[in-house]
């Protein structure tokens, strides 16, 4: 049986430049600590702040409550079927 090799998977933006980067475990209990403790910035800051209001923005809500309904009967199928 073979076994899964985890990798740093790199996540690039439209243009292809490294934005960001996926770590596995191991990798990244080696940097949680200095993250801790790197305070945010003040856009990152807006940004975490932007993302918190999102979630009562009437736009969000009514595609969330969208998307809810779109599953509902999904969702009701599967349980059922499931007892």
């Amino acid at each position: 049986m073979a076994t899964a090799v985890l990798k740093r998977q790199f996540i690039t933006d439209a243009a292809g430049d490294p934005i960001g980067v996926i770590l596995p475990l191991e990798e990244f209990a080696l940097v949680e600590e200095i993250l801790a403790q790197r305070p945010a910035t003040a856009s990152e800051a807006a940004r975490l702040d932007q993302m918190a209001q999102a979630v009562l923005a009437p736009p969000f809500v009514a595609d969330l409550r969208e998307t809810m309904a779109a599953f509902a009967g999904v969702d009701a199928e599967w349980w059922e079927r499931g007892r």
